[in-house]
Formats: structure tokens, C-alpha cells, sequence
């Protein structure tokens, strides 16, 4: 079993399962983590997922580079996308996803955790974007998702010296989100799993939607659109109950 998954109290857990090759992505990792992300995500007993990696030294740590050094230019491009469906299926999960970083995260171990909505970092969690020292460039969307979270100037310098990027610096660029002992990992991701769901479903989707939009989009269109997506969910079940339950102070029930 290639990935290993569960389900305990609305959160889905999903764990990459090669700690003897460090969790290195090849194409049945990739073909299997697909697939349960997309049943978590169709699973209406999940409201937030949270992404990790077995053992104690590796997140992912990158792809298998033995599967690469025999590939030709069609399928190393078959490679490329197959990473970015599943990077944009995460990305634009209707249920936050979450990036347990527990150690090394290189190549497309940081492209999965960038392409995740929020993403938690053990102390000894190290990034890296070092394809440049293989003759590669980031295949998984480091290029684009890397520049439009730590700026340009930042992700020119990680990708193009190959350099490892400490927990400590990679929370001070904005890679992560938050810093935590390792053992304290999955329960720090638990508590901001359980802050979520507390949430209504319906307000959590549109705001992922936004968010993704916000880049690729100018300010003015952004925030018509904004208007227009806050005043629809006046029409919902999940914010009448909200602001009702707000009213009456007592917690929602969506």
C-alpha cells in the first residue's frame, strides 16, 4: 500500500508510504494519491484533509530520479502533467487541504505541499527546489506556485542556487505557515483541521475559489466578482443558519 488512509472526526489522512526511498514520487504514487485525494474529497464524512509522509526523515522527497533518468521528452512531458493534475486537484479542492511537512520536502515534495492550502513544518522539515543541479527546471508548478507565495526575487534565488531552505527561513519567506516540534505536528494540524470545520462548508468553497482567482485576475474584477459571491450565499441554508445562530449566541450547525 502506497499511501495509507483514514478518516477519524471529519478529517481525512492521507500518508505517502516509501519511507525506504524517502517517499519519492513515481507514477503509481502519484496515479494512487490522486485517486484518494479525489475519494476524500467526494467523501461526505471529510471536511479537511491533512497530507504527510511515513517515517522520520521525509514528506516526499521529490520524484524518483532512477524513473527520470530513462525517460524520453514525451514522457517526461506525460510526467510533468500527470503531477499537475494531481498539484491542481489539491489546489482546487473544495475541502482544505493540509501539508504536514515532517522532514524532507525536495523537488515535487515541495511543489505537492505548495500546491496544499496551508502547510505546517516540523523544526527539522528542510524545502528545496534543486533540479537546476540535475539539469532539470520544478515540473510540478514550482516555477509558477513558488513565485506567487514568496515573491519573485525569493523563488529566483531557491530555484535557481538549488538551495535547501531551513523550516525556520522557510517560515520567515511565508512557505509556512507555522513552525512546530515534530512530534506536536499532526495535532497542530488537527487544531487547525478542527477551526475549519467548525466553518460553513459552503462559505470555506467560495473562499478557496477566490483566493486561487486572486492572482490571476485584476483588482477591480476580483472584487465584483467578490460582491457577487458574498451576496449569493444570502440565499444559502449555511449562512441563514450562521447569522441566525449568531443572533441567538450559539454555535452554527452546518
Amino acid at each position: 500500500m502506497l499511501i495509507k488512509s483514514k478518516i477519524e472526526k471529519l478529517i481525512g489522512y492521507l500518508i505517502i508510504n516509501r519511507p525506504e526511498s524517502l517517499n519519492a514520487m513515481n507514477n503509481q504514487v502519484l496515479d494512487e494519491l490522486t485517486m484518494k485525494v479525489n475519494e476524500l474529497i467526494s467523501d461526505s464524512d471529510v471536511r479537511v484533509i491533512i497530507i504527510s509522509g511515513a517515517g522520520d526523515k521525509a514528506f516526499i522527497a521529490g520524484a524518483d530520479i532512477k524513473l527520470m533518468q530513462d525517460m524520453n521528452r514525451n514522457e517526461a512531458l506525460d510526467f510533468a502533467k500527470k503531477g499537475h493534475r494531481l498539484t491542481n486537484l489539491i489546489e482546487n479542492s473544495n475541502k482544505p487541504i493540509i501539508a504536514a511537512v515532517n522532514g524532507y520536502a525536495f523537488g515535487g515534495g515541495s511543489e505537492l505541499a505548495l500546491s496544499c492550502h496551508i502547510r505546517i513544518a516540523s523544526e527539522d522539515a528542510i524545502f528545496a527546489q534543486p533540479e537546476v543541479k540535475i539539469g532539470l527546471l520544478p515540473g510540478w508548478g514550482g516555477t509558477q506556485r513558488l513565485t506567487r507565495i514568496v515573491g519573485k526575487g525569493i523563488a529566483n534565488e531557491i530555484i535557481l542556487t538549488g538551495m535547501n531552505i531551513s523550516a525556520e527561513r522557510a517560515y520567515e519567506i511565508g512557505l509556512v505557515n507555522k513552525v512546530v516540534k515534530k512530534d506536536d505536528l499532526i495535532s497542530n494540524c488537527n487544531e487547525i483541521a478542527e477551526a475549519i470545520i467548525r466553518n460553513s462548508p459552503n462559505a470555506i468553497n467560495e473562499s478557496i475559489k477566490l483566493i486561487n482567482m486572486s492572482s490571476n485576475i485584476d483588482l477591480k474584477s476580483g472584487l465584483e466578482i467578490e460582491a457577487k459571491r458574498f451576496s449569493d450565499l444570502f440565499e444559502t441554508d449555511e449562512t441563514s443558519e450562521g447569522l441566525t445562530a449568531f443572533v441567538q449566541k450559539r454555535p452554527p450547525k452546518y
